[in-house]
C-alpha cells in the first residue's frame, strides 16, 4: 500500500511539472511572437524580412568595403568598395528611416553567417583578397537583384515597395560594376 502510495504521489508529481512545464513554454512562445510582432511594426512578415534581409546585406557590403580598402591590393578593388560603403551606407540609412517610420526593428549588426564571411574575409589580402572580394561582390549582388527584382512586385507597404523599386538599379549597376571587375582580375592573373 505504502509502495502505491509513493508510485502515485510521484507520478501526480511528474505530471504537475509537465503541465507547469508546459505552461511556461506556452508563455515563453507568447512573449517570443509578442516581441516579433513588435520587430515588425506596422510591416507584414514578409515585407518585415525583405528589410530585415536588405539591412544585413547593406551592413555587410559597408564592412566588406571599409576591409577591401585596407587589404585590396588593385585600385580599382579599393575604388568599387569605396562606392559599395557610399551606396549601402545611403541604403541602410534610408532602411532605418522607413522602419522607425513603421516601428520597426531593423539588425545594427552582421548576422553569425555574415560575422564568419567576413571574419574569413580577414584573413586575406593583397591578390587573394581582390579575387574573393570581387568573386562575393558578384554573387551577393546576383542574389540581392532577384531579391529586389521579387521585392518591387510583391511588397505590400508602399514605402517599401518604392525603396526596393529605387534600389534596384543601383544594384545592377554594382552587379555589372562587380563582374567588369572580377573579369579584370581574372585577366591580370599570370
Amino acid at each position: 500500500m505504502r509502495k502505491l502510495t509513493k508510485i502515485s504521489t510521484i507520478a501526480v508529481m511528474t505530471a504537475a511539472a509537465t503541465l507547469i512545464g508546459s505552461s511556461t513554454l506556452v508563455r515563453a512562445a507568447d512573449a517570443d511572437e509578442g516581441t516579433a510582432k513588435e520587430q515588425h511594426g506596422q510591416w507584414s512578415k514578409k515585407d518585415y524580412k525583405f528589410a530585415h534581409d536588405a539591412t544585413e546585406g547593406n551592413l555587410l557590403e559597408v564592412k566588406l568595403g571599409e576591409l577591401a580598402k585596407q587589404r585590396a591590393a588593385n585600385p580599382s578593388v579599393q575604388q568599387f568598395a569605396d562606392q559599395m560603403i557610399q551606396d549601402h551606407t545611403k541604403a541602410n540609412m534610408e532602411l532605418k528611416q522607413l522602419a522607425m517610420q513603421k516601428g520597426a526593428t531593423i539588425p545594427d549588426k552582421l548576422s553569425h553567417h555574415q560575422e564568419s564571411e567576413f571574419e574569413h574575409m580577414q584573413k586575406l589580402s593583397g591578390k587573394d583578397f581582390d579575387k574573393k572580394y570581387a568573386e562575393h561582390t558578384v554573387k551577393d549582388h546576383k542574389k540581392d537583384v532577384k531579391e529586389f527584382q521579387d521585392a518591387s512586385k510583391d511588397i505590400q507597404d508602399p514605402e517599401l515597395k518604392a525603396f526596393a523599386q529605387k534600389t534596384l538599379p543601383i544594384l545592377e549597376h554594382h552587379t555589372q560594376m562587380a563582374e567588369q571587375m572580377e573579369s579584370s582580375l581574372k585577366q591580370a592573373e599570370p
